[in-house]
C-alpha cells in the first residue's frame, strides 16, 4: 500500500481548517483557560459564601418544604458559620457518599486488572467472532470494559483498530466503534453495576437530602435502564459504523501508516487460556453461592419487608462490597493459575496500584465534599429548587420537555467539564431538589443526566483520553487530527443523544422500573 505523505504545518498545500475544526479549536482554547476542577469547586464555594451574605437579609416568600416555614438563606461569613465549616471539614470529606464506594470498588477491579484477568477476558471475547460480527463484538467488549473503569480507552480502542485492520476493514472504523461504545456510551452497562453507578447515586443522594434529609437513593437505581441501554448502544454502533462511518472512510481516507510496524493480535497462550477458565469458573461459582444465600424467603440479605431491592435491604447496602468480591476472587484465581500471583504480596500490589492512581480523585472529592456542605448549609440549593420549581410549574411544561432540557444542558456542559462526577456534583444540588418539587424522582433525573453526560464525551478534545485516540488513529492515517476524530464521532454523538432520550421516554411511558428500589415520582411510591 503506497504511502501519501501528509502536508506539513504551514505548507501552502495543506487544506484550510474546516468550520468544525475551527469551532473545536475555539472550544479547546476556552476550555484550557478554565481552572482545574478542584480549584473550580473552591471558587464556587467562595461564590456561594459571598452570595449567602446579602441574600440572608432578604425576606423570601418561598416556603421551605422541610419546615413549612418561610425560607431563610443562611450567611456563611459570620463567625459561627466559619467555625462550623472548619469543624466539619474532615467529616465532610470522610463521610462523602461516593468516596468509600469508589475506593472499595477499585480495590477489587485493581486486583483483576493487575493479575491480567480483565485483559484476558477482553482478548478472548475479541477472538471468538467472525468478520461480519466484528463491529457488534467490539461494541460489546467496549461496553463490558466499563467494569475496568478506564481500561477500555487504553486496551479495547487500539485493539479494535488492529482487529479491523487484520480483517481487511478500515482500522479507523474499528477505533471509532470502540471509542463510541467505551466513552460515548459510558453509562451503558451489562448486568452488574459499574463503579459509576454508586458514585452518581451517592451524589444524587447528597443532593436529594438538601430537600429531604431522610431520602435514600439506591446505588443501582438506574441498573435496569442502563443494562437495556447497552443493547441500544451496541445496535447504534453497529449500524453507524457499517453503514455510515466505514463507507465514508473507504471513500475519503487512505491508510498510509507503516503497516509493517502494526502490532499483531496475539492469541491467549495455553496457560493464559486455562487460567481464564479457572477465573471465570470461580466468578460464576461465587455468584451461584451468593444467589443461593440471597434467594430464600428468610435470607438475611432481605429487608424488613422481605424484599431484596428495598432501600433497607442488606443486599442493596452491600452492592459495592459485592463488586469488590466478584472481581477479587477471579482476579486472584486467574493470577495463581497464570503465574502472575505468586504470593499475597502480589495481591496487595494490585490493590496498591489501583489506589496509587486515585490521588487526583481524592483531591477532587475533598473539595467536592466541602462545596456540597456549604451549598447545603446556605439554603441556596433549596431556594433555587423552590423558585425553579415554581417557574417550571408556571411554564406547565411536560415532564418529557423538562428531561430533554436537563439532557441537553448536561451535554453542553460536558464539552468543557469532562468528569462525570464533577459535573453531577455541580448540577445535582440544583436539578435533583428542583425536580423533586415537581414530583420527579432523583432516579429519573439521574437517568436523564447520564444520557447527556455520556453522549458528548466523544466529541470534546477536553476529554483526557481524546488526544490518545488521535494518536491511535495516526498509526494508520498519519495526518489524523482533532477534526478527523470529531468527524468520525459526531454521528455517534448525535445518534446517542437523540435515540437514547427517545428510549428513556419509551421506558417511562411503559412504566418499566429504572432499577432496583427506584421510582419515577417523589415522594417515592415503591415502598
Amino acid at each position: 500500500m503506497s504511502a501519501t505523505p501528509a502536508a506539513l504545518p504551514g505548507d501552502p498545500s495543506a487544506p484550510a481548517p474546516t468550520r468544525l475544526q475551527r469551532v473545536l479549536d475555539a472550544i479547546e482554547r476556552i476550555g484550557n483557560r478554565l481552572p482545574d476542577p478542584a480549584l473550580l469547586f473552591v471558587l464556587l464555594l467562595g461564590i456561594v459564601a459571598v452570595l449567602s451574605w446579602p441574600l440572608s437579609g432578604v425576606a423570601w416568600e418561598a416556603i421551605d418544604p422541610r419546615s413549612k416555614a418561610p425560607l431563610v438563606v443562611n450567611s456563611l461569613l459570620d463567625g459561627e458559620s466559619i467555625t462550623a465549616f472548619l469543624s466539619a471539614m474532615v467529616s465532610n470529606f470522610t463521610a462523602f457518599p461516593p468516596l468509600g464506594v469508589v475506593l472499595v470498588s477499585m480495590l477489587g477491579l485493581g486486583i483483576a486488572e493487575h493479575t491480567g484477568f480483565i485483559n484476558a477476558v477482553l482478548r478472548a471475547l475479541m477472538q471468538v467472532t467472525v468478520k461480519s460480527l466484528l463491529t457488534p463484538m467490539v461494541a460489546f467488549v467496549a461496553v463490558l470494559s466499563h467494569y475496568a473503569v478506564d481500561a477500555g480507552y487504553v486496551l479495547v480502542t487500539p485493539l479494535a483498530g488492529v482487529l479491523f485492520y487484520a480483517a481487511g476493514r478500515h482500522p479507523l472504523a474499528g477505533i471509532a466503534a470502540a471509542f463510541a461504545a467505551v466513552s460515548g456510551a459510558y453509562s451503558a452497562t451489562f448486568l452488574l453495576p459499574t463503579p459509576l453507578d454508586p458514585l452518581l447515586s451517592g451524589i444524587s443522594q447528597s443532593a436529594a437530602q438538601i430537600l429531604d434529609p431522610a431520602y435514600i437513593v439506591s446505588p443501582v437505581n438506574n441498573l435496569y435502564f442502563t443494562a437495556c441501554s447497552s443493547f441500544l448502544v451496541v445496535g447504534l454502533v453497529w449500524l453507524l459504523t457499517d453503514r455510515v462511518i466505514e463507507p465514508r472512510l473507504v471513500r475519503s481516507t487512505q491508510v498510509d501508516g507503516d503497516a509493517g510496524q502494526m502490532p499483531s493480535f496475539d492469541d491467549l497462550q495455553p496457560k493464559e487460556r486455562s487460567a481464564l477458565w479457572y477465573g471465570l469458573a470461580s466468578m460464576v461459582l461465587a455468584g451461584v453461592v451468593f444467589a443461593l444465600a440471597a434467594l430464600p424467603e428468610g435470607s438475611v440479605w432481605r429487608g424488613t419487608g422481605g424484599g431484596l431491592t428495598a432501600a433497607d435491604a442488606p443486599l442493596m447496602r452491600s452492592i459495592v462490597p459485592l463488586i469488590f468480591i466478584l472481581f477479587l476472587i477471579p482476579g486472584v484465581v486467574y493470577g495463581v493459575a497464570a503465574g502472575t500471583v505468586r504470593s499475597h504480596k502480589d495481591v496487595v500490589a494490585g490493590m496498591s496500584k489501583a489506589m496509587s492512581g486515585m490521588g487526583y480523585y481524592l483531591v477532587l472529592v475533598f473539595f467536592c465534599a466541602q462545596f456540597i456542605w456549604v451549598f447545603s448549609q446556605s439554603n441556596l440549593g433549596v431556594l433555587l429548587a423552590v423558585e425553579g420549581a415554581e417557574f417550571l410549574k408556571a411554564a406547565n411544561l411536560p415532564v418529557s420537555v423538562t428531561l430533554v432540557g436537563i439532557t441537553l444542558l448536561t451535554a453542553s456542559v460536558n464539552l468543557l467539564v469532562g468528569s462525570a462526577s464533577a459535573k453531577w456534583t455541580l448540577l445535582a444540588p440544583i436539578f435533583v431538589p428542583m425536580l423533586m418539587q415537581l414530583g420527579i424522582s432523583p432516579d429519573l433525573t439521574q437517568a436523564a443526566y447520564r444520557i447527556g453526560d455520556s453522549s458528548t464525551n466523544i466529541i470534546t478534545p477536553l476529554l483526557p483520553y481524546f488526544p490518545l485516540v488521535v494518536v491511535f488513529c495516526q498509526k494508520y492515517v498519519r495526518n489524523t487530527g482533532i477534526g478527523t476524530v470529531v468527524a468520525l464521532m459526531l454521528p455517534f454523538s448525535v445518534a446517542f443523544i437523540v435515540c437514547w432520550s427517545l428510549f428513556l421516554f419509551g421506558w417511562t411511558a411503559l412504566e418499566l422500573p429504572l432499577g432496583p428500589g427506584s421510582s419515577y415520582v417523589y415522594p417515592s411510591q415503591t415502598g
